[in-house]
């Protein structure tokens, strides 16, 4: 079988990847809840610690850094007044560092992160890691692309989970989140398959 040529190449967008130093570092949704329970994803522990290497190097360039956190209501899995909805420690924000709160899967919508954004002066690279590969880094980098940045998502510092599919088959956590990824690096971004990618 043959790859068909991405859209990004149709267009003409570049594929290279950028300089952290050059980007802001956007950190997903890295909540306890994905890490143990009914919202558990296959690699999140490892994920995790790649995000922390993400983050560090982020912080050692002085590139600028939000975090997003997913607001579910109280008693909920993603209750951000529990532990449970709260951002793990490995990654966890520190003095100075934007939190922006979401409701909807794409972090822009409803949210002040654009604007967050532009306080920073940033306008054109973002990096993109977190939970889940195929929800809110699929379409936080959808739309970064609409309104105009470069977004590029860290594979190995996201993560997802199995799901039915509509034909009843479960699709395994490995296929959703290559599709996923797939689908950014076809037209809404690049995809750094690790965290060294981006740093080296």
């Amino acid at each position: 079988m043959t790859a068909s040529t991405t859209l990004r190449d149709v267009i003409g967008l570049p594929q290279d990847l950028p300089r952290l130093s050059e980007s802001a570092l956007i950190m997903i949704d890295f909540q306890n809840t994905y890490r143990a329970g009914v919202m558990r994803l296959d690699g999140a522990d490892k994920a995790v610690a790649a995000g922390a290497r993400l983050l560090a190097a982020a912080r050692a360039a002085g590139a600028p850094v939000v975090h997003i956190v997913n607001d579910g209501g109280e008693g909920t899995p993603y209750d951000i007044r529990a532990e449970i909805g709260a951002i793990s420690d490995e990654v966890a924000p520190i003095e100075g560092e934007k939190i922006v709160v979401k409701q909807f899967p794409n972090a822009f919508h409803a949210t002040g992160l654009e604007e967050t954004l532009k306080d920073l002066g940033v306008s054109g690279d973002l990096v993109i890691a977190g939970f889940m590969t195929h929800m809110c880094v699929l379409f936080t980098a959808q739309g970064a692309f609409n309104l105009g940045y470069r977004p590029t998502v860290v594979a190995e510092a996201t993560a997802t989970r199995p799901l039915e599919a509509p034909d009843g088959t479960v699709t395994a956590s490995e296929a959703l989140q290559a599709a996923s990824l797939t689908t950014i690096t076809d037209l809404f971004g690049t995809v750094a398959r690790t965290v060294d990618e981006l740093v080296a």
